[in-house]
Parts: C-alpha cells; sequence; structure tokens
C-alpha cells in the first residue's frame, strides 16, 4: 500500500486460491476506499490482516504461494 490506511473488508482466506488482479481486501485510506488485489494467481499461504486492522507503507498483507 501507498499510504496508511485500515482494512476495511476482507475478501479471502488463507488457503484460497486467487487469480492475478482478484480483489484480496478493501482498505481505507485517506477517506477513499482502495482495492488491494493480487499481484499473481496462487494460495494465500498467509492472511497477516483482519477487518480493522491499521496497516502502514510496505505491511505485508497477504502471501501469495
Amino acid at each position: 500500500t501507498d499510504m496508511p490506511g485500515k482494512v476495511v473488508k476482507l475478501l479471502t482466506t488463507e488457503g484460497a486460491l486467487v487469480n492475478e488482479g482478484d480483489t484480496l481486501l478493501i482498505l481505507e485510506a485517506m477517506k477513499m476506499e482502495n482495492e488491494i488485489v493480487a499481484e499473481k494467481s496462487g494460495k494465500i499461504t498467509t492472511l497477516s490482516v483482519k477487518e480493522g486492522t491499521a496497516v502502514n507503507n510496505g505491511d505485508i498483507m497477504a502471501v501469495i504461494g
């Protein structure tokens, strides 16, 4: 993410199979909602946020293996 924000909605779970471009979560930053999408296809091996989690620039929110 480019700016600090808060996870407002999770659209995936650990173990889920995702395709490149799928929306993983919605992040609210500077009063705007931003879709965070998968950078590649694969399986979510780690999901390190939940709804309400505050995130900062550079935080790892999900790992796709």
